[in-house]
C-alpha cells in the first residue's frame, strides 16, 4: 500500500495569501534554469514530497508531449511548495515511467497533457495497480472535448467501470488551503497575451471555454485522480518569470493555489 498521508503539521501554513515576489527569469546565481536550490532538513528525510512526473511512452518516449513545460514548471511548483508551506519538498523532482517499480514509492504522479494518449498494456496495468494501492494521479493541460473523450477511453481501459465526475465548486480540494471562488482555468501564456483585450483566457475556441475538474474514486470513495480540463496550470508555473501580468493574473491567483490545494487534499485523504 502506498502511503499517501503526512503529518499534519507539515502543512501548518507559512503562506499569507500572496506570494512574496516574482521570481524573475534566470539568474546567474543559480543554474537550475534560474529557480534557487535548497537543502532538505534530515530530520524530516522520510516525509520529504517529491513531484513526480510521468514518461508515457505514446507521442514520442524521449521529447513528447508528456515533457511539456519541463523541467521549469515542476521546479518552479516544488520551490513554492516548499517556500508557501512547511513541508520539505525534495528541489529535483523526478521522471517516471507508469511501469517503474520506484513509482510505488512516491504517492502524487503528475501527468500532462493526455489529450491524445494512448496507454500500452503494461501502462495500464502499472496505473490500475498504482492507484488502488494509494497512489494519486494529477492531469493537466489538455483541452476540447475531443482531447478529453480519448483521455477517457484510456482511462476506461484502466477502470471500464469507473467514470470521472465533475467537482462542484463546494468540493473541499477548492477551499482546503487557499479559498478559490472559481474554479480556475489558466491559459497557456501566449493565449494569455493575445486574449487579454478581449478576455479570452480559453484554447479550441468555445468547446475549451469553460474549465472543469473531474474526480476518479476507488470504491471506499477515496479520490484517486483529478483531471484538470481546459485549463493548463503547468504554464502559470513553468512561465512565471516571462511576464508580470501573467504572474499576477494566473500564477499567483490560481495556478500556485489550485496546485497546492490538489497536493494538500492529496496528501491528507
Amino acid at each position: 500500500m502506498i502511503e499517501r498521508k503526512v503529518t499534519i503539521s507539515l502543512f501548518l501554513l507559512m503562506f499569507t495569501g500572496m506570494l512574496d515576489a516574482q521570481r524573475l527569469l534566470p539568474d546567474p546565481r543559480y543554474d537550475r534554469n534560474g529557480v534557487p536550490d535548497w537543502k532538505i532538513d534530515q530530520e524530516f528525510g522520510h516525509d520529504v514530497f517529491t513531484f513526480v512526473r510521468v514518461r508515457y511512452s505514446s507521442w514520442n518516449r524521449n521529447q513528447g508531449k508528456w515533457s511539456t513545460d519541463y523541467p521549469d514548471s515542476d521546479l518552479n511548483f516544488s520551490y513554492r511548495l516548499q517556500q508557501l508551506t512547511s513541508m520539505q519538498v525534495d528541489p529535483n523532482g523526478k521522471i517516471l515511467e507508469l511501469t517503474d517499480k520506484e513509482l510505488f514509492n512516491y504517492p502524487f504522479l503528475y501527468m500532462i497533457e493526455p489529450g491524445h494518449i494512448e496507454l500500452r498494456d503494461d501502462e495500464i496495468k502499472a496505473l490500475r495497480k498504482y492507484l488502488l494501492n494509494g497512489g494519486f494521479l494529477m492531469i493537466d493541460d489538455f483541452w476540447g472535448s475531443q482531447e478529453w473523450d480519448n483521455f477517457a477511453f484510456e482511462m476506461r481501459r484502466v477502470f471500464p467501470k469507473r467514470k470521472f465526475t465533475e467537482l462542484d465548486l463546494k468540493h473541499p480540494i477548492f477551499h482546503c488551503v487557499f479559498d478559490l471562488k472559481v474554479k480556475p482555468q489558466v491559459p497557456a501564456i501566449q493565449t494569455a497575451l493575445e486574449g487579454r483585450p478581449y478576455g479570452i483566457t480559453w484554447e479550441r475556441g468555445e468547446d475549451g471555454r469553460e474549465p472543469h475538474y473531474k474526480a476518479l474514486y476507488d470504491d471506499k470513495g477515496r479520490m484517486m485522480a483529478i483531471a484538470c480540463h481546459n485549463t493548463d496550470l503547468g504554464d502559470g508555473w513553468e512561465r512565471e518569470g516571462e511576464n508580470h501580468w501573467y504572474f499576477k493574473e494566473f500564477s499567483e491567483k490560481y495556478a500556485y493555489p489550485m496546485g497546492i490545494n490538489i497536493v494538500f487534499y492529496a496528501m491528507t485523504h
